[in-house]
This record gives structure tokens, sequence and C-alpha cells, in this order.
């Protein structure tokens, strides 16, 4: 039997892969369509880490193609999904809001369509914190009020979550939904304000800064996240729920620009610019569901995973 996971080739997708095939015994099945919303060479180049892998077989597909999800089901003896893929960004979303239905609504559903003809033991949805919006409590809860989300991907993905959480009441689909916030690592993707910020620091550019700085976001490593995404694959009773995977512990960008400037020993250069609509001022994760459901604890703090990624960083840019 085998775990499929959507957008393998991506940042979390790579990095799961790693640590599924360290801490499990199962064959991986990645299907990515490496588009180019970034650079598709960072996504091959994630790829090749798996190219002699005997239990990774790599797909290059599209997961909103009905025929080609029919195929992968009916060929492959598939019994969890863990479904990472997406069009990501907020700032994109608002400008390009029909590409985010198609793919994160409409191939969502696909997907689903596929595990209700070719049911599977556990279906992961990785959602995100943008399905908060303006109005939610902080921290935020998960059964909670959320909000109305302040951009078309947040929109999106609450969207997706509603569909898993119907096909899990309608045709007993083993549907989880997790929610990773701000999540951040080596092999970052570039178009997020981290890589842009890290860039800028590294080259003497400059820093575009939104507002005034005081925007907070729930970072939360990547190899925390894994844990949770591996603990849900299996954990009890969490079918039909929604949990936050984060670290619960904000920080504000511009002491996330110190940390960087700490770690590269140089200072920024920041171009502060007005505040964006779809920008929430915080994101904060209430950790309550996760540790009592998926025993989530995360491990790495900010300024250790900073250094760590400023490192993979210069080693990957130079």
């Amino acid at each position: 039997m085998a775990i499929l996971i959507t957008g393998g080739a991506g940042f979390i997708g790579s990095h799961l892969i790693e640590r599924l095939l360290a801490h499990s015994s199962d064959d991986l099945i990645s299907i990515d369509n490496f588009n180019d919303y970034y650079d598709p060479a960072l996504k091959r180049a994630n790829a090749a880490r798996f190219m002699d892998e005997p239990r990774v077989t790599q797909i290059e597909a599209d997961f909103c193609d009905v025929a080609a999800v029919e195929e992968l089901f009916t060929t492959h003896q598939i019994d969890s999904v863990v479904h990472l893929g997406a069009y990501a960004g907020v700032r994109v979303s608002v400008a390009e809001p029909h590409v985010y239905q198609q793919t994160n609504v409409g191939g969502t559903l696909n997907l689903l369509e596929a595990v209700r003809r070719h049911p599977v033991k556990r279906f992961l949805l990785a959602s995100s914190s943008t399905v908060y919006g303006r109005g939610a409590a902080i921290p935020f809860q998960e059964d909670a009020h959320h909000g109305v989300p302040a951009s078309p991907y947040g929109a999106t993905k609450r969207a997706a979550e509603l569909l898993g959480l119907c096909y899990a009441e309608l045709h007993d689909t083993p549907v989880v939904c997790l929610r990773p916030f701000s999540v951040y690592g080596p092999r970052l993707r570039p178009d997020l304000a981290l890589t842009i910020f890290a860039k800028a620091i590294h080259t003497g550019a400059t820093i575009p800064l939104f507002g005034d700085g005081s925007i907070r976001r729930d970072f939360t490593h990547v190899s925390d996240i894994c844990d949770g995404l591996i603990s849900a694959l299996s954990a009890e009773n969490v079918i039909g729920e929604t949990i936050n995977l984060g670290h619960s512990d904000p920080i504000e960008m511009r002491g996330l620009i110190a940390l960087l400037e700490e770690a590269f020993g140089k200072k920024a250069n920041i171009q502060k610019l007005p505040k964006r609509p779809e920008d929430l001022p915080v994101t904060f994760a209430n950790l309550d569901k996760a540790k009592r459901l998926l025993n989530y604890h995360p491990q790495v703090p900010i300024e250790a995973g900073i250094r760590e990624y400023v490192e993979w960083f210069k080693s990957w840019y130079d």
C-alpha cells in the first residue's frame, strides 16, 4: 500500500517525503505538475532528491485532471492521501482569484471524488491559517468563530475544508483538515516574505516592508509541521476534525528582520510601504486541540530555525 502526496515536489511535500522515508515503511507516490507559479527548476531540484529512491514514485500530472487522478488511483494501491498541493500566496490570489478557485477548490473536489470511488484509510487536507479572518478571537481556535477570510486564497482553503468535511459526513470519507501556520525552513518558496527578506539582506537590496512592521506571524518550522502531518495519518478520533499546526508564539515582522540581520551579520535596508488590506494583523495558533488529538508539541524555536534557514539560504543562493 502507498501514501499519495500531492504537491510532493514542493517545499513541505519534499520535507514530508524525507521524513516518511526515515520513519515509515510505506511506498510514497508524489504528484506534482511543476507549474510556473515559481521557478519549476526549484521543484525539480526537490524531486531529484528522490530520483533513485525505490520507495518513491514521482508522477508529473495535475490533480485537477479527472482522468489523470482516476488513472492514478486505478494503477496504484493508495491507502492514504496527504493533500498538500495548492495555489498558495495571499497577494497573488487577490490579482488572480480564478486559478485559486479552480485548483484549491476544484482540485480538492476531484481528489475527494476519487477517494469516494477508491476508499482510503485517511485523507489529510492541508488547509491554511488564512481561513481565519478579521474578527476571529486571538489565539485562533479551530471551533470558534472564524471571521471572513481576508483574501481569495483564504476563502478557497476554507471552501476546500468545507468540501472535505461534507464528504466526511456524506460519504464517510476519512478527512482530517490541518491548518499550518507560516511554515518556514530550508527549501522555502522564493515568493514568501522570509525568502524575500533574506535575499535582500544577503545582497544589500531593499526590503519591502508593508505597514510599520508590527504585523505578527506564527512562524512554524517545517519539521514540526511534518511531525503533525505524520501523527494525523494514524491518530485516533481525528476524522472530521480541523486542527491547527502552528508554533503558538507569533513574532513581529520587524523582529523577524532583526533575527535575519543577526544571522547574516548584516543590516537590512528597509523601504516602508503602505499596509495591504489582505494582510491580517496577526496569526496565532491555539494548539490545545493539536496537543490533545495529535500529541503535537513544536520543537524548533524561531531563533534556531532562522539560523538554520540562513545557513541553508547562503549555500543555496551562492
